[in-house]
């Protein structure tokens, strides 16, 4: 009776629309990621001194994370396609409250590594399933206009997310951001209690058996197109943790930003993805996904382009590290909306299954390239390393598109 219940306040594609509210409890759960990275990016040079660390060990409670959020993806996909999507957003949901307070209670790095990983555990349901939730409710067509008008919202998060941390750290320490991220996972927790039903209506008794899923993986890394938007989008993803594990070494570390400042100038590249994030929203159906992500990523390019020269250059100062790398964020919200959209909008019968190997691959190309630069990071190398990064990944991504994709001109405006 209550699992009926639940699945009468939410409708699939072709039905009456979702309510606003459901809308903003997706976005909201898309919202994991950023909250989980971006809210204690303020507090990163504070840990190393805190905890008597260094830089690469304390890079690791974002790469560590990513690892975690990587993995578990692959274990609620497929479940999430056998008992429902519902049940697995409010399991992840708990862990990462529950991981939370151990963050904020952490007396050493090394636990507060392994409780970013725990957290990671129950952080990655909200966009994996939330993204396949989307899927479930809107189809393949309109999926890219509804997760870019959800990331322009969700852009909210990384842009006042560092500006609401480095205040918190100022005034309370490092565990006040993760006290913050206990009460959103609480928030969070009630509202699909109270507000989501259950969206997938071809749910698969088998979707978990290991036949199964070697089958449906291995069908999804056949699919030529499919690996293409994947790549797209982990490359995309991989140039702004780029940013996100760098930047605060850069501009605070080392150009001595304070924490509040230095939320500010995360808060203005941010607003480079709203930018990109509105148009695409606004012109995907016209002109179609295909058209977008070819602009974006070159649009990306440009950006890691003129980044990169000024890093070689020797200008090494706050707008010629920001400035840049607005343009680079500009062209990653024309781009990654769609190309998730592309990725998973063939596969309605395991939706669940392609949004999570999409974020696995996204997460671990991300994690390897944030040790990368954690290692690489120091006063010596200035701002390059975060450069010559930003310019790999969006190569990467045009790469991906211009020899995975192959656009087909024929193809109606706005499907995958």
């Amino acid at each position: 009776m209550g699992e009926q219940a639940a699945e009468n306040r939410i409708r699939p594609a072709g039905g009456a629309q979702p309510s606003a509210a459901i809308a903003v409890v997706l976005t909201l759960l898309t919202g994991f990621g950023p909250m989980s990275t971006d809210l204690y990016l303020p507090s990163l040079p504070a840990l190393v001194t805190a905890f008597g660390s260094d830089i690469a060990t304390v890079q690791l409670t974002l790469s560590v994370f990513l690892v975690g959020f990587a993995a578990a993806q692959l274990i609620y996909g497929p479940l999430s396609d056998r008992i429902g999507r519902r049940p697995a957003i409010l399991a992840g949901i708990t862990i990462f409250t529950g991981a939370s307070i151990a963050c904020a209670l952490a007396t050493s790095i090394e636990m507060l590594i392994l409780c970013r990983f725990l957290q990671a555990l129950g952080a990655c349901s909200g966009p994996v399933l939330g993204r396949a939730v989307v899927r479930d409710l809107y189809g393949p067509g309109r999926s890219a206009r509804i997760l870019a008008y959800m990331s322009m919202a969700m852009a909210l998060a990384p842009a006042i997310g560092p500006m609401i941390g480095g205040v918190l750290q100022q005034a309370f320490g490092w565990p006040a951001t993760f006290w913050l991220l206990v009460g959103f996972g609480a928030v969070m927790l009630v509202s699909v209690l109270a507000l989501l039903g259950e969206s997938n209506r071809h749910r698969d008794p088998l979707a978990t058996s290991p036949a199964r899923l070697v089958r449906n993986y291995g069908a999804l890394l056949r699919h030529r197109r499919y690996v293409g938007y994947v790549l797209i989008v982990a490359c995309s993803y991989s140039a702004i943790f780029t940013f996100i594990s760098g930047s605060s070494f850069v501009l605070s570390g080392m150009l001595g930003l304070s924490p509040p400042v230095y939320g500010a100038c995360f808060g203005i590249v941010c607003v480079g993805y709203i930018c990109g994030t509105f148009g695409a929203g606004r012109l995907t159906l016209r002109l179609g996904i295909d058209r977008m992500i070819a602009a974006g990523t070159l649009v990306m390019l440009a950006g890691a382009a003129l980044m990169t020269g000024l890093a070689a250059a020797g200008v090494f100062t706050v707008w010629a590290v920001v400035g840049p790398f607005f343009l680079v964020m500009a062209g990653i919200g024309l781009t990654f909306p769609n190309a998730i959209a592309g990725a998973i909008g063939p596969f309605p019968t395991m939706a669940g299954t392609a949004s999570a190997l999409m974020g696995f691959i996204q997460m671990t190309l991300a994690a390897l390239v944030g040790i990368a630069i954690g290692q690489a990071t120091s006063p010596a190398t200035g701002g390059l390393p975060m450069a010559l990064a930003v310019l790999l990944t969006s190569l990467g991504a045009l790469a991906a598109f211009r020899l995975l994709v192959r656009p087909s001109s024929g193809r109606p405006a706005g499907t995958a």
